[in-house]
């Protein structure tokens, strides 16, 4: 209950920054063209609001809502989720939307994106400034990853280290990596101290989404202890100590950390004798496990055990490497639209759970930042397509307008309104009703 918590406290304070920025940008370019801004609401009011206030002189209500699915800026004489026909069947006026020009009545429009783009880059840049960029290179894996079952298939074994996808190395393991493995034509790995060269297929990332296996798993260890948290374990009690290195179970060799946890598994409250390095010398202790297999060890990270490196950036350098970060992140999900438009990709859209489970179980905020610049990068972009109701459709009939020379009549405008409003829930419905399914499959 507790990880629910955390992961949708993190998820309601991402999406409330996300969508403050997005609906400010709008703002910002309404008030700057004379527009007269009527609401500005964080999450939606229908029937009634939490909290709603109009300072004095103001023509602008603030609000918060009570449903949680995002927020508007209602702008005066726009055709918008409103619906709002009585105030459009009026003569229009100087300080409304629709009797701005068409240029002007664009930089509106594309504010709230282009305000959640240029957040993004904000946000990377001053992760880059506060923690540096540290990570650890997939060729300092002396133990490899263990790799998906889909994987295996096309000839991957656990162990393996990536060197290149064609003949673009690879730095570190993400979903940059995955990107260039899935769609290169071999991928060359370090296997017993020899390069092996794999052949992939062509519909690889479709057999990744229909088999829904992963990729492969970075943390292929040796089971190293870093912590006793817990002094009335078995390991405390039987007297393991911080960096006792587990090399075998009962006399079975254990080299990673998934060997010995197997081992402690098939052994649950049993005796089991553990041999481990300490110090350079080999010992054993003999203790009884409880009824989960466990023995209460924390153990170290692959940062621990490997080298990592950092790379630093002062206040400036920060910038322009934060743009490219988010610049990257863009194309790179750009990229992966393609796949949407499959079979297996649309079964493997998500809603607010899939969302929700970006965000780790304990408060990090180098994560949550991370996070929340990624899902700014996703907010700009969705919102841009030209899908009506999304920002994207305004902007898509403006063009028309420019180009036409006439704008579309207020009734197609209200009808696309609604035929967008349609698609968009019948979206939030599938992507919500994926999460369902695969929480009740579990």
């Amino acid at each position: 209950m507790e990880t629910f918590l955390i992961k949708t406290l993190q998820l309601i304070l991402s999406l409330s920054i996300l969508v403050i920025i997005h609906e400010f940008g709008h703002f910002l370019f309404a008030r700057l063209f004379k527009v007269r801004v009527e609401k500005f609401y964080l999450f939606f009011d229908p029937w009634f609001s939490l909290f709603k206030f109009k300072p004095k002189n103001s023509e602008t209500e603030y609000g918060i809502g009570w449903l949680p699915l995002g927020g508007y800026c209602k702008i005066s004489g726009m055709i918008d989720e409103s619906m709002d026909k009585e105030a459009m069947a009026q003569p229009p006026k100087p300080y409304e939307f629709r009797s701005k020009p068409a240029g002007q009545r664009l930089l509106i429009m594309i504010g709230g994106v282009l305000f959640n783009f240029l957040l993004a880059l904000f946000i990377y840049s001053m992760i880059l400034f506060a923690w540096g960029d540290t990570f650890l290179p997939l060729k300092n894996m002396k133990m490899g990853m263990n790799y998906s079952e889909t994987f295996h298939d096309v000839g991957f074994r656990d162990g393996d280290i990536l060197l290149r996808a064609d003949d673009e190395e690879l730095e570190r393991f993400g979903s940059d990596c995955f990107r260039k493995v899935v769609e290169a034509r071999t991928v060359t790995v370090l296997r017993d101290g020899k390069e092996t060269v794999i052949s992939m297929p062509e519909d690889m990332m479709q057999r990744c989404l229909r088999d829904g296996k992963g990729f492969a798993d970075p943390y292929r260890m040796p089971m190293v202890v870093r912590d006793l948290p817990i002094k009335d374990a078995p390991a405390a009690l039987a007297g393991m100590q911080p960096g006792d290195s587990v090399v075998a179970i009962n006399g079975l060799a254990t080299p990673t950390f998934y060997d010995a946890s197997e081992q402690l598994t098939l052994h649950k409250g049993q005796d089991v004798t553990i041999d481990f390095y300490r110090n350079g010398a080999l010992q054993s202790l003999t203790m009884r496990t409880d009824s989960l297999g466990k023995i209460g060890v924390a153990v170290k990270l692959p940062t621990e055990l490997y080298q990592t490196v950092t790379r630093k950036y002062n206040f400036f350098e920060s910038f322009p490497a934060g743009i490219e970060l988010g610049v990257n992140t863009l194309k790179g999900y750009v990229n992966d639209m393609k796949y949407v438009f499959t079979k297996e990709g649309a079964s493997s859209l998500g809603g607010f759970g899939t969302i929700g489970g970006l965000f780790p179980s304990v408060w990090d905020w180098r994560i949550f930042w991370e996070r929340t610049a990624f899902l700014s990068i996703i907010l700009a972009f969705m919102n841009i397509l030209p899908i009506p109701a999304l920002d994207g459709g305004h902007v898509m009939f403006l063009l028309y307008e420019v180009i036409a020379r006439r704008k579309p009549s207020d009734k197609f405008l209200e009808y696309a309104q609604i035929t967008g409003m349609a698609i968009l829930f019948a979206l939030l419905i599938y992507a919500n009703g994926n999460d369902l399914f695969r929480f009740l499959v579990k």
